[in-house]
């Protein structure tokens, strides 16, 4: 067909058009297909069809001037996923499979958060919760755009990265996540960041029950909660929600790309 169509959409889910017709095909994209093991199945799985979703790898859960530190609370754990991760997402990238920054960011006027979500960060209403600054260094808690909302320093955020704000522990809820993902064509989902047993574990259910292919990244994933709840995070993901592995594994399937 000799015709000067223009490109319109983001592929794969792309038409072509000019002023009289519209090609609706979306020519397949070619497979990427590789090999991984995981605690209960070898996957084959198609690199084209697979996005990275990093979840709060942020100052305020991560850093040790950040809220969670502020608040009594070890963050050592949480900064445990930075150093996999490093070596992971340049690996990912080079094979043009998206990174997802699945950020908490709340607007700075907390109008679509509700008292029972204000209640968690702050229980008593006398401490410092959502939107109010920390004491070192001013930044409102968890606000887009602040200090503590942005992700850990030693986690660079490339252009080709995609940025979500999220305003619950699913990341699916109330944000264009899923939209940006299906019109992406993703189907596959690996999954990293913090925490695991309560933001991870929320944003991957929603993921399962939505329909995608959920693969948890052991070693990229961490929790701040006692050791029990990563096992019952890793126990549930692998006996109901979909397969657990880790980044070594992942990186040598792609470079033994089939």
């Amino acid at each position: 067909m000799n015709r000067s169509l223009r490109s319109l959409g983001v592929s794969p889910n792309a038409w072509w058009v000019d002023a009289e017709m519209a090609d609706l095909t979306r020519p397949a994209v070619p497979p990427r297909p590789i090999m991984l093991p995981t605690d209960t199945k070898t996957l084959r799985l198609d690199l084209t069809k697979a996005a990275m979703v990093v979840v709060d790898m942020q100052n305020d859960f991560c850093h040790p001037d950040g809220w969670l530190a502020h608040i009594g609370v070890d963050v050592t754990p949480a900064r445990e996923p930075i150093l996999p991760l490093k070596h992971l997402l340049p690996e990912l990238r080079q094979v043009n499979v998206p990174i997802v920054w699945l950020n908490w960011g709340n607007r700075p006027d907390l109008l679509n958060i509700s008292p029972a979500l204000r209640h968690v960060y702050n229980p008593t209403g006398e401490g410092i919760g959502l939107g109010d600054p920390l004491p070192k260094n001013k930044a409102p808690v968890l606000i887009k755009d602040s200090w503590a909302a942005a992700v850990v320093d030693e986690l660079a955020i490339e252009p080709t990265d995609i940025q979500v704000d999220k305003y619950r522990m699913s990341g699916f809820w109330d944000t264009p996540l899923d939209s940006i993902l299906r019109n992406l064509g993703k189907t596959t989902l690996f999954f990293a960041g913090v925490n695991a047993d309560q933001c991870v574990m929320a944003t991957l259910q929603d993921a399962n029950f939505l329909g995608y292919d959920c693969i948890l990244l052991r070693d990229c994933t961490a929790t701040t909660s006692p050791d029990y709840c990563f096992q019952s995070t890793i126990y549930n993901v692998n006996q109901c929600f979909g397969f657990v592995t880790d980044s070594l594994a992942i990186v040598k399937g792609v470079r033994s790309e089939e």
